[in-house]
């Protein structure tokens, strides 16, 4: 059983997450991991769990929150690449 590092809970199905750094983290749920290892959009907060969008160093969760913080280039950046359907 381990221990996991964000609420403590002592968990017969407890996971170990190896980072590319040497970090081992335990957790006892993906909920727990995210919290711990997720990067926070620079602008609203959230936890940055899909591919998110990175703009002059600085990390948002989508192109909209990039915008809204005034990022340079952030007026190039798109969610979605292509036309839209229909």
């Amino acid at each position: 059983m381990g221990t996991c590092e964000v609420c403590g809970n002592d968990y017969w199905m407890s996971f170990e997450v190896r980072t590319v750094g040497g970090g081992v983290h335990t957790f006892d749920s993906f909920e727990c991991a995210a919290q711990r290892l997720a990067p926070q959009c620079e602008h609203c907060g959230c936890r940055i769990l899909g591919h998110g969008v990175e703009a002059s160093g600085r990390f948002f969760c989508c192109a909209h929150c990039a915008r809204q913080s005034d990022v340079a280039v952030a007026g190039e950046l798109r969610d979605a690449v292509g036309a839209h359907p229909g």
